[in-house]
């Protein structure tokens, strides 16, 4: 496969994924309520950070070396993740 269609493809993911968090994260909503698109843009980013870590922690499944640094890093990302979550909603 030519390194142009691999790169192609490579940045065609990113963009899916870009796309999908920011349906997921709720684009519609500030959109139909005239609301600020703000909290659209930090959902997309808290979603990246536990997407970042969940390949990280795949990773560690794979890897050869540093499987201890991909898991620890890769949950903490999770977790991190997990507490923007709960901080944007006021639950703590």
């Amino acid at each position: 496969m030519s390194t142009t269609l691999s790169k192609t493809l490579t940045s065609f993911k990113y963009v899916y994924l870009i796309i999908f968090f920011t349906l997921l994260s709720g684009i519609f909503y500030p959109l139909i309520n005239e609301l600020s698109i703000d909290i659209v843009i930090t959902g997309v980013f808290v979603l990246f950070i536990g997407l970042i870590g969940g390949i990280l922690v795949f990773k560690s499944t794979t890897s050869e070396t540093k499987k201890e640094i991909f898991f620890g890093i890769g949950f903490g990302l999770i977790a991190l993740s997990l507490y923007s979550i709960y901080y944007i909603t006021g639950t703590i």
